[in-house]
């Protein structure tokens, strides 16, 4: 289908403070539709907010954005778009937040260990406890 034979309709996006009129390729579940590049500048993706250093802060979507990627066997993706204005800064961690986080990672489910490298998200356990239980397996499937 040609682009320029896109049926487009007007339609009115309140963001916080103001109203835009913008051109949409229709409605879907009662927001608009932008394409690729056809959104206002003031509404951003999840992605596109995170790189400003800004959150949602609970807002629900004001429009959708879809498009479809260039090779033949992409599906549709559809995004949501939110205000830039309604959005906050992304909370920063506590001091000592990290800190305790990184060390949970590190922390050994079994020996209870804080090794000096994360340990497998699949296990929770160090090297030495996963060989450990790995070889009692072997041996009692001898």
């Amino acid at each position: 289908m040609n682009p320029r034979n896109r049926r487009q309709e007007v339609t009115r996006v309140f963001d916080g403070r103001t109203h835009h009129i913008a051109l949409c390729r229709g409605f879907r579940e009662g927001l608009p539709v932008f394409g690729w590049g056809e959104a206002p500048s003031t509404l951003l993706t999840k992605t596109q907010l995170r790189d400003a250093g800004l959150r949602p802060n609970g807002q629900d979507p004001l429009a959708l954005l879809v498009f479809r990627h260039r090779k033949p066997y992409a599906r549709e993706t559809v995004s949501e778009l939110f205000s830039v204005e309604r959005a906050a800064p992304k909370r920063q961690a506590a001091p000592g937040q990290m800190d305790h986080a990184m060390e949970a990672r590190r922390t050994c489910v079994d020996c209870t260990r804080v090794m000096g490298y994360c340990v497998p998200t699949s296990t929770r356990q160090c090297w030495d406890c996963f060989d450990n239980e790995h070889a009692d397996r072997i041996e009692a499937a001898a």
